[in-house]
């Protein structure tokens, strides 16, 4: 991959006897939005955190930005930790520029800045408010904004999803997107895949400490069969042996893996049978389901 941002080669952590992090390798385009995906406890926040230097590897190595010691480009990164936390007595576009000050940006420029921001994420009206008096929502999208503030290279966000309200939610992809625009990198991990469907370019599925897998997201739903959805113009109990094996009724219709063969012959013996056709679809799965299929064949490995 050309020209990658972000690079790891067999991280390895290990607390106590536990490898929390267990051989990762990671290449993260420039321009691209990377998604570091898996369940709870799988090793997501501990690897991002050997990525920025707030942690050693134990084994492996990493570079950031171009630098082997990823404390070197600091400056060019903002984060948004998994910990939330401002200064509550601070007004929300002071916090905002308070961040960028700890980057090297002018306290003034942040402030102007600051309120541009605030403005353009629909919370101009917070720009005065003390940190304490905001919704937790909105708090966490003013820390983002302090993290984005003095435009870094690469973002970094750790479960930024996490405890926020559907609009807030529509507000953090916006800015997203918006940053990747601007020329960011951006780098996030979390475990709902519907955020991680819309927004990443590529993506990876850590499990147990593992990278099971690693591409877009177009192959990660490839590696399931597509699936076949069919509703009979005459329902009849007898459809059920004209279907493959697999299939399972449902709704109004019937579910089933698209044959190797195709969908001809399956329509061929319904039509002839009788049944008619009121509704098909082929349907390729989500990424919901393929995170569930890699994460299971991990889960399946360990207990071997």
């Amino acid at each position: 991959m050309a020209d990658p941002v972000v690079t790891a080669d067999g991280l390895v952590k290990r607390f106590g006897d536990r490898r929390v992090v267990d051989g990762v390798d990671l290449s993260v385009p420039r321009g691209a939005i990377y998604g570091v995906l898996g369940p709870n406890g799988a090793g997501k926040t501990t690897t991002l955190r050997m990525l920025l230097g707030i942690i050693e590897p134990d084994e492996g190595t990493r570079t950031l930005l171009g630098e082997r010691h990823p404390r070197d480009a600091s400056d060019r990164v903002g984060y948004l930790p998994e910990e939330r936390g401002l200064y509550p007595s601070m007004k929300a576009k002071e916090a905002i520029a308070f961040m960028g000050a700890l980057r090297g940006l002018d306290w003034r420029v942040g402030r102007a800045r600051a309120i541009g921001m605030l403005e353009a994420a629909g919370l101009g009206h917070a720009a005065d408010e003390k940190v304490r008096k905001l919704s937790k929502g909105m708090a966490q999208l003013v820390q983002l904004l302090g993290s984005v503030v003095h435009q870094p290279d690469l973002i970094v966000l750790d479960e930024p999803f996490s405890g926020l309200d559907p609009v807030n939610q529509e507000r953090l992809e916006a800015l997203i997107l918006a940053e990747r625009d601007r020329g960011a990198t951006i780098l996030f991990s979390t475990h709902v895949m519907a955020h991680a469907q819309r927004l990443c370019d590529r993506l990876a599925i850590i499990a147990r400490g593992k990278r099971r897998f690693e591409g877009t997201v177009d192959d990660a739903r490839g590696m399931l069969p597509q699936q076949v959805r069919y509703v009979p113009a005459r329902p009849a109990p007898a459809i059920a042996a004209l279907l493959p094996p697999d299939a399972a009724a449902g709704g109004d219709g019937w579910r089933f893996t698209l044959p190797d063969e195709g969908i001809e012959n399956v329509l061929r013996r319904l039509i002839d049978a009788g049944h008619g056709i009121a509704g098909l679809s082929i349907e390729r799965p989500g990424l919901h389901e393929a995170f569930v299929r890699i994460v299971g064949d991990a889960d399946r490995e360990a207990t071997r």
